[in-house]
């Protein structure tokens, strides 16, 4: 019998004996040809017999054997990724999930590529994303006998019966044991389920969405209209349930009944309205949690489970809670009702705490049970389509990018005032008003996308990452650069003294970066004033050395370019420009470049709650404020709230539907601007 290597017989296995160098060496025996009814072939390893019989039954013996290779050699292998249903599948040796990416894996791969080609790539499915799925699971753990891999696909005259009689037997094998071993038992291979976000065996995961507070006027007037116009639009997967919770006795249609009349389609998209309707209220339900918070959301995990069903499953609650009970609320909900099977995201109401140490507790206790990835701290101002095309105004136009810093910019002016018409008693539960309201989130996170450095990517974290750059850059702002007013009902009367709640915020303050150095930020925030209005103004520098300067002579429009970002009442993009009116000699005048939305886009804008709901359903947290954040905007304000806790700076009172403390226009005066309120 002659002997030979078993490159001969193995072309898939070009650099076996590497593979095995620390074995002795697999030969392959066989009988020259000769004229007789069967061949016979014989396979040897460390001298011991594998393979022998008849060229008749070699095929089926030999894929055995690569199935009992790829099992038993303890290699390990780099991620392989699989297209198909977008899971990660990867071959499990000897019972791990470890990956190794080297050169030796690498190698050891390329050996084997041949072999791996003929097993189903639905028979080795790689480690689970998520740990949620439990080993001993019938669905997720050890696959039957009929789920094992196949591997006749190159062997046509393989059958099943012919496995089962002569493969099995010569196949048995103890992991212990290394190559040549007793053979004793089939082989097995460990299979378990990858976790995809997003789907689960070609199924889209569900989605359970909580409001925790259904029965408050801010969930009955915006949360749930946002939500049906996400779903109305297309934005909520099918397998979207809707739950209120709240402490009083209420049924399922009864909260139907309740939101139903908040709820409109689009003016532009009027198609299957009441058909859409219909199927949004049916999946809404409601649950009595109790005044045990607890219990409750044990209650409403509970609930949730029953809609989800058994595969992957994404959670997202709505803290519509008064601050005294956020922290009761978010630590029961924490412990009792996180999803298993998915994502779990928690979106809080401001304010963000009161102050730098109020704040700084906050945060402690919500990151005590959740992580810092799940929460979003939602500000229905930075929903505005004019905060979200910020980034997109100042990194994809050329002609801004380079104007964008001290050199060119003079001052920038962030200015919120909203009119008579809005309510002012009663608005504040505490003595810092307006500042904790309006200006530690939504101006200076307005200020912070205006004049942050460009992110690595628009990912989330990376614009945080710049955002919080910013704010800590930003100097503290002394009290003479401050001016808080306060309205008052009636004309000539005054303010509320005894808490001296400030309605009125305007400050002037500096960016202490190479971008920024000397360039005054001016804020004006107000309630009841004579107009509402919400705009950003860039105010550019002179030009220097200008050829019309005695035509422009002391007319401040004319020497001054803008760009200008109208977001109420209407949104538009200004941008103001020195022209030359037709006619003989030569006349200035300032002309605006008006891009009005509502004359160049026939849509309707989204309410900004769908906006930052969308967002969190999609994982976009750029928009909300992350802990660093509200630290660093806290610490900014803190020598105002100090001065306003020990009444050194008392909120100058003005009446309502006028213009605001008349101080505030000598404040723009000192740092060189003009009060421009028309």
């Amino acid at each position: 019998m002659n002997s030979f290597s078993s490159n001969s017989l193995l072309p898939s296995f070009p650099q076996l004996s590497n593979g095995l160098s620390s074995h002795p060496k697999i030969t392959i025996s066989a009988i020259p040809r000769a004229a007789v009814a069967e061949d016979l072939i014989t396979l040897t390893a460390y001298s011991r017999h594998v393979l022998s019989g008849s060229s008749k039954n070699l095929c089926s013996k030999f894929c055995g054997l690569k199935l009992w290779l790829l099992e038993n050699l303890y290699f390990q292998w780099p991620n392989i990724k699989h297209e198909r249903k977008n899971e990660f599948k990867i071959l499990q040796i000897d019972g791990k999930d470890d990956l190794l990416d080297n050169s030796k894996a690498s190698h050891e791969r390329q050996v084997f590529q041949g072999s791996l080609a003929s097993i189903s790539s639905n028979d080795y499915i790689g480690a689970k994303e998520s740990s949620s799925y439990p080993e001993g699971n019938s669905t997720y753990g050890q696959p039957s006998n009929a789920s094992r891999v196949n591997v006749v696909a190159e062997c046509p005259s393989y059958s099943s019966t012919q496995h089962a009689e002569t493969s099995a037997p010569n196949f048995q094998f103890d992991k212990s044991t290394k190559i040549g071993t007793s053979l004793t038992s089939p082989p097995s291979l460990r299979q378990t389920q990858s976790f995809s976000s997003n789907y689960q065996d070609g199924r889209s995961n569900s989605l359970s969405i909580a409001v925790i507070g259904a029965t408050g006027e801010l969930a009955r007037r915006k949360i749930f209209p946002a939500l049906f116009a996400l779903y109305y639009s297309g934005f909520l997967p099918e397998n979207v349930s809707i739950f209120g919770y709240s402490r009083k006795k209420m049924t399922d249609d009864e909260l139907r009944s309740m939101i139903a009349s908040t709820l409109t389609c689009r003016i532009d998209q009027q198609q299957n309205c009441e058909d859409k309707m219909d199927d949004f209220l049916r999946r809404t339900y409601y649950l009595n949690g109790g005044y045990d918070n607890r219990e409750g959301m044990s209650k409403l995990s509970a609930r949730m489970e029953q809609m989800e069903g058994e595969f992957g499953a994404n959670r997202m609650f709505y803290l519509s809670v008064p601050q005294e009970a956020l922290l009761d609320v978010s630590s029961s909900l924490a412990d009792n009702a996180q999803s298993q099977k998915g994502w779990t995201r928690i979106i809080i109401e401001k304010p963000f705490g009161f102050d730098s140490q109020s704040s700084h507790q906050l945060t402690h206790a919500l990151l005590s049970k959740i992580e810092e990835k799940q929460l979003y701290r939602i500000d229905h101002l930075l929903g505005r389509n004019t905060i979200e095309n910020l980034t997109v105004l100042r990194f994809s136009n050329l002609v801004f990018m380079p104007l964008w810093n001290r050199n060119y910019i003079r001052n920038v002016q962030v200015i919120l005032s909203e009119d008579l018409s809005m309510q002012i008693q009663s608005r504040y539960p505490n003595g810092y008003g307006i500042i904790g309201d309006i200006v530690h989130s939504h101006v200076f996170q307005t200020i912070a996308l205006l004049a942050m450095e460009p992110p690595v990517t628009l990912d989330g974290e990376d614009v945080r990452n710049e955002k919080v750059k910013l704010l800590r850059s930003i100097r503290k702002l002394e009290p003479s650069d401050v001016i808080l007013g306060q309205c008052t009902p009636t004309p000539g009367g005054k303010g509320d003294t005894e808490k001296a709640t400030p309605t009125f915020f305007a400050a002037a303050l500096y960016i202490d970066n190479a971008r920024w150095d000397g360039v005054p930020f001016l804020i004006k925030v107000g309630r009841g004033l004579i107009k509402h209005r919400v705009e950003i103004r860039i105010q550019f520098r002179d030009v220097p050395g200008n050829l019309f300067r005695r035509h422009i002579q002391h007319n401040i429009n004319l020497s001054t370019n803008e760009l200008i970002l109208h977001d109420v009442p209407d949104e538009a993009i200004l941008v103001r420009v020195n022209n030359k009116i037709p006619g003989l000699g030569i006349h200035l005048d300032a002309s605006e470049l008006n891009l009005l939305y509502k004359d160049k886009y026939n849509v309707e804008v989204p309410d900004s709650y769908e906006q930052l709901l969308h967002d969190v359903i999609d994982g976009d947290n750029h928009l909300f404020m992350r802990s660093d954040e509200v630290a660093a905007a806290w610490n900014v304000l803190s020598p105002v709230l100090h001065e306003l806790d020990n009444e050194n700076l008392v909120p100058e009172p003005y009446e309502l539907g006028g213009r605001g403390p008349d101080e505030a226009i000598y404040l723009w005066a000192k740092h060189g601007v003009r009060w421009l309120d028309d």
